[in-house]
């Protein structure tokens, strides 16, 4: 099979569909985060499909704003490239909480609890080096990136309009975990969920669509869609 621009971007949908399903996933009855949970079997499932998560978000909005790339402008540019980074050190954080945490989770018990804090935007107890400002960073790029990439989204009206809304709304939605810890944490995950399974159905429906309609034309004859030359 050849590869073609067709594929591609219809492959970049399938991501950003299957992205989403995993991001409302693996929010579905999760345990509550302490170093007890991260030496256990479930952490490490759910921590592997954040990674393949977030892979996939990343090639979702790729192929979105490649989809988009004239339309959307220097906005799109601007709000692509702060979203890629922050899924890029989403990776990063759920990589070390697959990999070293659980390593140092009986060791370290306060130190794991700390990080777990930060990583759901709350106050660390403790002295946890440089995984506070990543956190802090991955956190911001993710809001900030996913704000301005569903605006641009919205505004150059090729995909989705009602899920690049829910996409800026959903993100920027996250600063408010830890100024309401009264509602489940979880639930903010959903909108941007949502969101990327909208935007990648409309990606893979749009190049669908677009292949369908490339019939071959008989040289030198008008195409009369009505099926008469």
């Amino acid at each position: 099979m050849s590869i073609t621009t067709t594929h591609l971007t219809r492959a970049a949908g399938l991501s950003a569909v299957a992205a989403g399903l995993l991001f409302l996933g693996v929010q579905v009855n999760h345990p509550q985060l302490d170093a007890e949970f991260v030496t256990t079997t479930e952490w490490s499932v759910r921590q592997a499909v954040k990674i393949v998560m977030s892979v996939l978000s990343l090639a979702g909005i790729t192929g979105m704003y490649l989809r988009q790339v004239k339309q959307s402008g220097v906005p799109g540019l601007l709000g692509y490239g702060i979203f890629a980074v922050g899924y890029l050190l989403m990776m990063s954080v759920e990589v070390m909480g697959l990999v070293v945490l659980p390593a140092v989770a009986r060791s370290s018990t306060g130190y794991v609890n700390d990080v777990l804090a930060a990583a759901m935007g709350g106050h660390p107890q403790g002295d946890i080096g440089l995984m506070q400002p990543l956190t802090l960073i991955a956190g911001f790029t993710y809001m900030v990136g996913g704000l301005v990439f569903g605006i641009a989204v919205f505004r150059a009206n090729v995909l989705a309009r009602w899920a690049a809304a829910v996409l800026a709304a959903g993100t920027i939605s996250s600063i408010l975990i830890p100024v309401l810890p009264q509602i489940n944490e979880r639930l903010f995950a959903v909108p941007t969920g949502v969101a990327l399974i909208g935007l990648g159905y409309s990606l893979w429906r749009g190049r669908l669509i677009a292949a369908a309609g490339s019939v071959p034309q008989v040289a030198g004859a008008p195409f009369d869609p009505a099926g008469n030359r």
